[in-house]
């Protein structure tokens, strides 16, 4: 079967793991062009990664017919021009999270996806990892019974001490919520399910921020968005959830994420990795107990989710990652701030129903 050809708009810093993944590990998809605003950027990634094809503009990238997904790595207050303008061309997109700046973005995208045909979606594709589908194997083979609750820390002081260029985490489509909520509410909805409504109290702690990494040390960016945000979601299930991110904070005593149920306590790895420790308690042990990892990719997979979109296309099946997820997840943060600033609980519109977990296969790169 020939694989399906991937065109890629925005070559910044994420770019290279997505480049290096597809090239060495996924065997069903392939690179055929890049463009980037900054055409050093492209011409650095095609020699060494072997991309036969250059464009100056995304326009030109869009009309290529050989390309059948365009993977879109810009940032984030550009993903919604971006994707809108692929999907005119009439490209599937697979696109960096999150899937846009505001709910209303993400509403015409899917919509704009559904009128077209095509497939959208996106990342965080970490839930597909071994990590985290070796924990919804435990709760959905029963290990800790109904699910009662869950909670998720994201907790960091920035990221200009070490991001070549992080003004927009402090802008419009940024934050801590924007931009690391979708790692762990995509696993949460995975792991527990659909969520009702949520509510939520957010604040900005500092006006400015100074970069300390380079090239930009010493500059001064204003902050524009909150940066310590708490959210409560209702679960479908009856379960709540807490999840808490900030930019403020230098170091906590906090879990990634935990799961409890009416049998014992899930401890699920860092959701912005594929691998990490799975750790479970059961009534009458003394402690968490580490489990085995019972699923493929488990080093740092970026592009596992594109590749699943692509057999996704081969076979006629749904996507995992697909707009669905991305959409509900844009839905749980956009109204956490909503509730914010409106201080009331909010109702949900969207719903999301589990695709399949994945299958082990003999072949890594190689999907079902």
């Amino acid at each position: 079967m020939d694989t399906i050809k991937i065109g890629i708009v925005g070559i910044g810093v994420i770019s290279g793991i997505y480049l290096e993944n597809i090239t060495d590990t996924f065997k069903e998809i392939e690179v055929l062009a890049v463009c980037d605003l900054v055409r050093e950027k492209a011409e650095r990634a095609t020699p060494k990664y072997g991309i036969p094809k250059l464009y100056d503009t995304m326009e030109e990238l869009f009309a290529d017919t050989e390309i059948d997904i365009v993977l879109n790595l810009t940032r984030p207050y550009e993903h919604f021009d971006v994707t809108y303008a692929a999907l005119m061309a009439g490209k599937h997109v697979y696109s960096e999270k999150p899937l846009g700046a505001t709910l209303g973005e993400g509403r015409k995208l899917v919509a704009l996806a559904r009128e077209k045909n095509l497939l959208i979606g996106g990342a965080p594709d970490t839930f597909l990892g071994a990590g985290i589908q070796t924990c919804r194997k435990m709760i959905d083979d029963g290990m800790i019974g109904a699910v009662v609750g869950a909670s998720a820390f994201m907790v960091c002081r920035g990221h200009e001490t070490w991001h070549e260029d992080p003004e927009f985490y402090y802008k419009f489509g940024g934050g801590p919520m924007m931009d690391m909520g979708p790692y762990y509410l995509t696993a949460l909805v995975n792991l527990v399910g659909s969520v009702e409504s949520v509510s939520g109290m957010s604040k900005k702690s500092f006006s400015t921020r100074t970069i300390t990494s380079q090239p930009l040390s010493g500059t001064v960016v204003d902050v524009d968005v909150p940066t310590y945000i708490t959210g409560m979601m209702r679960f479908d299930n009856g379960a709540i959830g807490t999840i808490f991110t900030t930019f403020d904070v230098y170091t906590a005593e906090v879990p990634h994420i935990e799961i409890y149920g009416s049998h014992g306590t899930l401890s699920v790895p860092d959701p912005n990795t594929f691998g990490g420790r799975v750790r479970l308690y059961r009534p009458g042990s003394n402690e968490l107990k580490e489990i085995p990892l019972l699923f493929q990719y488990e080093e740092n997979s970026r592009a596992l989710g594109l590749a699943d979109m692509a057999k996704a296309i081969q076979s006629g099946r749904t996507p995992r990652a697909n707009s669905s997820l991305t959409y509900h997840v844009l839905e749980i943060m956009t109204s956490i701030e909503e509730s914010s600033i409106q201080r009331r609980e909010i109702d949900l519109e969207s719903r999301y129903i589990r695709e399949k977990p994945m299958t082990y296969q003999d072949m890594v790169g190689v999907l079902d």
